[in-house]
């Protein structure tokens, strides 16, 4: 795919009118046809409408795609260690040597440190060489089609026929992940046309093929979500004994004084500011490795909104920083994917909410684990045992 245009300002799309109708499901043929006549409502010429969904078509694979994210059950450690390989850490320290003047810009222009870009280029596309294969049209139509989350794909669809309108996207040849995302660090068309930058000076914005171009977009995109210039998003910690396992978890923020007050110690290196606010996470339980995360690690749920994902992803950051590996632990059993299902229903059951029951420990279970566990006298730091399934 060509990148014909250069934004000289961050832009937004006009999606709002695409709000009035999230219907989805139903006849497919019939389903476009909607979505034409709503493009036509926003603005766009009938000639560019139908030539952007002349070719398009529903794809199973995608759905298949969608409904297969099984790495995302897998508890903190496995995950972290299935996703970061040595090899991937020296691609890491080869990409920043071969790029390292488009990450001190990054760092200057947007206060984005490297590692963090290096460690999503590394999670999205291995640095650029799996950036997908699927039409993006047609992911981003059957996906808006499907119902189980047709409010996120539905306005990506106008605003992929945006950039059709730009000259930044060919409905027949523009391919990348399966979820509709595109370039080598993979953006939805909303965000390419908000924050896209021409990194390298051509005239053109190339995110599949130009790593300046795809580096400093994402820096621009978190920076717009809110990224605190040269702020910290990590550090692991050691928790002292004794410490109220309920303070534990992104819903309670302190100051770094106060955690050093309550006995929490960095495991390596030094702690930052002590007035900066923070919150301590243990992503697989008070037995598993512990984290100190600040107000950047929050920002980076606008990029994914899966919590081992991003937890995943700041860490690595952290080790293409210079930090060591992290002190694993012991941590207790914890539930399969059909137990965690039984968990979060019978959570529910109870008034909790955990969101979709869907055998994912996310923010929303952790929460409701860590309140009964609370309640029942066990350790609050909700990380489910198949002792809490067992009680409850």
């Amino acid at each position: 795919m060509r990148f014909l245009s250069i934004f000289a300002a961050v832009l937004s799309v006009g999606l709002a009118s695409g709000v009035q109708a999230q219907s989805c499901g139903g006849n497919f043929g019939a389903f476009v046809e909607g979505l034409k006549s709503e493009a036509a409502q926003q603005g766009h010429d009938r000639a560019r409408i139908d030539s952007f969904f002349r070719n398009v078509r529903q794809e199973q694979s995608v759905i298949n795609a969608d409904r297969r994210q099984g790495i995302f059950q897998r508890p903190f450690l496995d995950f972290s260690r299935a996703l970061i390989s040595q090899g991937r850490m020296s691609n890491g320290q080869r990409n920043y040597d071969r790029q390292r003047a488009v990450f001190d810009r990054a760092q200057q222009q947007y206060g984005v440190q490297p590692g963090i870009l290096l460690a999503f280029w590394a999670f999205e596309t291995d640095f650029g060489a799996v950036q997908g294969d699927f039409n993006t049209v047609n992911a981003l139509v059957t996906l808006a089609h499907d119902c189980r989350r047709p409010e996120l794909f539905r306005p990506q669809v106008f605003a992929a026929l945006e950039m059709y309108r730009r000259g930044m996207l060919d409905p027949v040849q523009t391919r990348g992940a399966w979820a509709g995302e595109i370039g080598m660090v993979q953006k939805l068309p909303s965000d390419i046309i908000n924050y896209a930058v021409d990194g390298d000076g051509d005239g053109r914005i190339d995110l599949q093929r130009s790593a300046p171009d795809a580096l400093l977009s994402a820096a621009a995109m978190l920076r717009a979500k809110g990224w605190r210039a040269n702020e910290p998003w990590m550090h692991e910690v050691a928790l002292p004994q004794g410490l109220d396992l309920t303070r534990t978890g992104i819903r309670t923020e302190m100051t770094v004084s106060q955690w050093e007050q309550l006995g929490v110690r960095p495991t390596h290196g030094r702690l930052p500011s002590g007035n900066l606010r923070a919150s301590v996470i243990v992503p697989q339980g008070h037995r598993g490795p512990a984290f100190m995360v600040f107000h950047n690690y929050r920002v980076l749920f606008e990029w994914n909104q899966s919590f081992i994902y991003v937890t995943t992803a700041a860490y690595f950051a952290t080790r293409l920083s210079g930090a060591p590996v992290y002190q694993a632990g012991n941590p207790e059993t914890g539930l399969n994917q059909d137990q965690m299902r039984q968990l979060q229903q019978r959570l529910s059951q109870r008034g909790f909410n955990v969101g979709a029951v869907d055998g994912i420990l996310g923010a929303n279970t952790r929460a409701a684990v860590q309140d009964i566990q609370a309640q029942l006298g066990l350790p609050a730091d909700g990380w489910p045992t198949p002792q809490l399934l067992g009680m409850l």
